[in-house]
């Protein structure tokens, strides 16, 4: 089911959101790098906060499953 999901998205629509959704906003600092600073510190309590870093962190970790699904299917290089 997951694997039907992530082989309907394509990496033309999923790298570009990945990339403008984890460094939004661009200045002073994405949101992602700052809610994962304050899940660290222990910081990460406000319901906006989590909310914030699940968007902003969703695409990246899409990104990531369909890396390890695409790197499980493919042969190894040479065969």
């Amino acid at each position: 089911m997951i694997r039907r999901f992530l082989e309907k998205i394509p990496w033309v629509m999923l790298a570009p959101a990945a990339i403008l959704l984890g460094l939004a906003p661009f200045l002073p600092e994405p949101h992602l790098v700052e809610k994962l600073r304050m899940l660290v510190a222990g910081q990460l309590t406000r319901l906006l906060d989590i909310f914030d870093l699940m968007i902003h962190g969703a695409p990246l970790l899409l990104v990531i499953g369909k890396m390890l699904m695409d790197s499980r299917t493919q042969p190894p290089a040479g065969h």
